[in-house]
């Protein structure tokens, strides 16, 4: 497998978490004999000190000639007085549409060396395995026309959808439904939005195509509400852009950090994956910020740019291995207690497992 990785580190704590997934994509590489190429380009507050814009022009040349992005995070405080098209936000908005990827998959599994940073029961948490399908391109944050007018007092934002544009999201999370449990629920506010009814309405008549996934809706108060209290019930959620951002941000409650959550955008040209986690800049450069949301995003560009998923598991497994061996930093380390290892210390154990478990898998296969 031969693999060109363009590598958007970013800012804050983004280099940090993004060179320990690019250890265990190398080792992986390494063990495999695959031939994975990484090449860096700034992106976000870097790329503004650098280059005067949050997207270079070189940066987009870097990611659409790529197999795979990784980015690390985008954000940094000292840019807020600079209106949202010129902040490093907005060169995350702009290579997402770049890229053209319409499909956002963020995973939400339970640890169950983490039950207890959460705060649902364990009872609750136990073996939650979610997978969020967020349409990424259209709604709120991308509709037209938007403004904010500090004279009159008055702010609008518009919500547009088209029926193709929900289509093919609907095709994505339908088709990773048949791979999985075989239940899909869409979430809307069918009840008061008309963009909402266009979203139930499509979803219900591209059910038939799919005859082996149930399908049913919630109303996104409600379930978020049900995401708290039932979460093993649900299998594939699929959302529009602003419900699918706050429910599987939401979700981190269950894992119990959002450092924990990585994410995937398909669809487009080329997939762009990040940790969910922010910049974070706080802590940046401190050796405090947990790589594993970084690392998990290696496993899933694996598995859907690489097609590799009996490695995409390998790091999944691994990562299980060294959380219930009890190593944490401090977002997860649980109340009232201390990180007993830094970042990098955190990928270097990660990628100790990820060798003996990529090691295990080749004795079965040779048996």
């Amino acid at each position: 497998m031969k693999l060109n990785i363009a590598v958007l580190a970013g800012d804050g704590i983004g280099p940090e978490v993004t060179a320990e997934a690019v250890k265990v994509l190398k080792t992986v590489a390494k063990h495999g004999g695959h031939e994975f190429t990484f090449t860096d380009a700034l992106i976000g507050g870097v790329a503004i000190t650098a280059e005067g814009t949050p997207l270079p022009q070189k940066t987009i040349d870097v990611a659409l000639a790529a197999d795979a992005v990784l980015l690390g995070a985008v954000g940094d405080n000292k840019f807020n007085a600079l209106t949202p098209d010129k902040r490093p936000e907005a060169g995350l908005l702009a290579i997402r549409q770049h890229l053209g990827g319409f499909a956002n998959l963020r995973p939400c599994t339970a640890f169950n060396a983490l039950s207890e940073n959460s705060p649902l029961r364990p009872e609750v948490t136990k073996n939650v395995d979610i997978l969020f399908v967020r349409e990424l391109l259209g709604g709120l944050y991308f509709g037209k026309p938007r403004a904010w007018n500090k004279e009159t007092g008055e702010a609008h934002n518009t919500m547009v959808y088209t029926k193709p544009e929900v289509e093919r999201c609907a095709h994505i999370g339908f088709q990773l439904a048949q791979k999985r449990r075989g239940k899909l629920t869409q979430v809307d506010k069918a009840n008061v939005l008309e963009c909402s009814q266009l979203w139930r309405a499509t979803v219900d008549e591209i059910a038939p195509q799919y005859p082996d996934v149930k399908v049913e809706h919630q109303l996104v108060d409600s379930m978020a509400i049900h995401l708290m209290n039932r979460p093993r019930d649900f299998d594939v959620v699929l959302t529009e852009n602003l419900f699918g951002d706050i429910l599987s941000d939401e979700s981190g409650v269950i894992t119990g950090s959002l450092g924990m959550l990585p994410s995937a955008t398909i669809g487009g040209k080329v997939n762009l994956y990040e940790p969910v986690h922010g910049s974070a800049p706080d802590i940046a450069g401190q050796g405090k910020a947990n790589p594993l949301g970084a690392i998990l995003t290696a496993a899933m560009v694996l598995r859907h740019s690489g097609n590799l998923e009996e490695e995409a598991l390998a790091i999944e497994k691994a990562v299980n291995e060294v959380l219930a061996a009890g190593h944490r930093t401090g977002d997860i380390a649980g109340q009232g207690k201390s990180a007993n290892v830094t970042t990098s210390e955190m990928g270097d154990l990660v990628n100790t497992a990820l060798v003996s478990a990529l090691n295990r898998s080749e004795s079965l296969h040779a048996v």
